[in-house]
């Protein structure tokens, strides 16, 4: 066929059927690719509100918010839970049903540890002095780390549903899926989240304090 008949081809209404020919499908199954979009629009989400951040930062009133040590911890717990989840991934791939349960329940249950020093942290900036809306760095901070928990909470309810499966003996082939889906959600949410925390750092110093012991190298 020569370069103009390929790009002149209608292969959908050749087909005869008035559909999409079986070679035209996408291969990516329906809810892979609905995460997907889904992650595409979270993220256009986090990115304004980032740049809307930055742009708040130049204002005179603007004070950066101390970060709770209690974070640190935080994000190691989330760390952990985007690990397990991973392990769990690795192990359904290779039919290893007990092992893949066994890091399902861990990632979950750092998860859970995650939001749970996230509501420590809140109670102890507030309990500090900043609270919600007495400057817009704090406002900043409660409504990205609020969002970022509330797409975790949402993670959780599809975990619940994939442990459930495990519950009723469902086997490797169809718990692959959901686990797999549950890996790529954690790994996005964990890349979001040390996103976030780094602006934080950035915002209040700590990127200075942790490069000039390097620069004293030189």
């Amino acid at each position: 066929m020569s370069l103009f008949g390929a790009l002149s081809a209608k292969p959908w209404l050749e087909s005869g059927s008035g559909g999409f020919p079986v070679s035209g499908r996408l291969r990516i199954p329906t809810a892979r690719l609905g995460l997907i979009f889904f992650l595409v629009v979270v993220t256009v989400l986090f990115l304004l509100l980032t740049v809307a951040y930055l742009m708040r930062m130049g204002f005179g009133d603007w004070v950066p918010l101390s970060e709770p040590p209690v974070l640190w911890l935080n994000t190691l717990a989330l760390v952990l839970s985007s690990a397990a989840f991973q392990w769990s991934w690795v192990s359904v791939r290779r039919g290893r049903r007990d092992a893949a349960r066994t890091g399902l329940l861990a990632g979950g249950l750092f998860a859970a540890l995650f939001l749970a020093g996230q509501l420590v942290a809140w109670r102890q900036l507030d309990a500090l002095g900043y609270f919600v809306a007495s400057n817009p760095a704090n406002t900043f901070f409660y409504l990205l780390s609020a969002l970022h928990a509330l797409h975790l909470l949402g993670g959780l309810v599809a975990w619940g549903r994939t442990a459930w499966k495990f519950r009723r003996s469902a086997g490797t082939n169809e718990l692959r899926p959901s686990i797999e889906l549950c890996t790529l959600y954690w790994h996005f949410l964990l890349a979001v989240w040390l996103a976030l925390f780094g602006l934080l750092l950035a915002d209040n110093g700590g990127a200075d304090a942790m490069l000039q012991p390097m620069q004293h190298m030189h």
